[in-house]
């Protein structure tokens, strides 16, 4: 028999990763904030998802930042953390949907993640088009679902740092 002396501390995982997730959000969101960068969040719920879209992606992207005099991009904002192999795990399945919502749409899709280990001060940024290329196909083995979810496994050193104290303008000197 096994005793919970903690009741009220139930271990429930998919919980945890949302809030480490909301948590990614709101530490992004300050960092856009603290340098003046224009965005609309994108909330997530039902009501504000049209189902035509259904066709195109499966996940909407947290954020359209807004770049003056060029246009916008769309920036999923991930928790992930560095694997014992120097790569970030990226859902392949949601790559590609946000791959097709750039080929229909004509947009730009961006993941940027980070976590507490870096204290959210370095956010790694990559194009989706890029984890695609570079990315290589991986089963995830610890999932507890009969279906086994792929990764990309992608290498830090593909993605474009960005500090704290740096601003959006270092990212588009790596890629112009």
């Amino acid at each position: 028999m096994v005793l919970n002396i903690y009741p009220s501390l139930s271990f429930n995982v998919k919980s945890m990763n949302e809030d480490k997730g909301r948590i990614t959000e709101s530490e992004f969101k300050n960092w856009l904030d603290n340098h003046k960068v224009p965005y609309w969040y994108i909330q997530q719920d039902i009501e504000t998802f049209s189902p035509a879209l259904k066709n195109y992606f499966a996940k909407r992207p947290d954020f359209m930042i807004l770049i003056p005099n060029l246009s916008f991009i769309f920036v999923d904002v991930e928790y992930k953390k560095i694997s014992a192999f120097g790569t970030f795990p990226i859902d392949a399945e949601e790559a590609k949907k946000y791959s097709a919502l750039q080929r229909y749409f004509n947009v730009q899709v961006w993941f940027a993640v980070s976590n507490e280990e870096c204290a959210y001060n370095t956010w790694y940024w990559i194009p989706v088009s890029k984890v695609l290329e570079i990315g290589e196909t991986k089963e995830n083995k610890h999932t507890s679902s009969k279906s086994k979810m792929e990764f990309f496994s992608v290498p830090v050193s593909e993605f474009i740092q960005i500090a704290k104290d740096d601003s959006l303008n270092r990212l588009f000197s790596k890629i112009m």
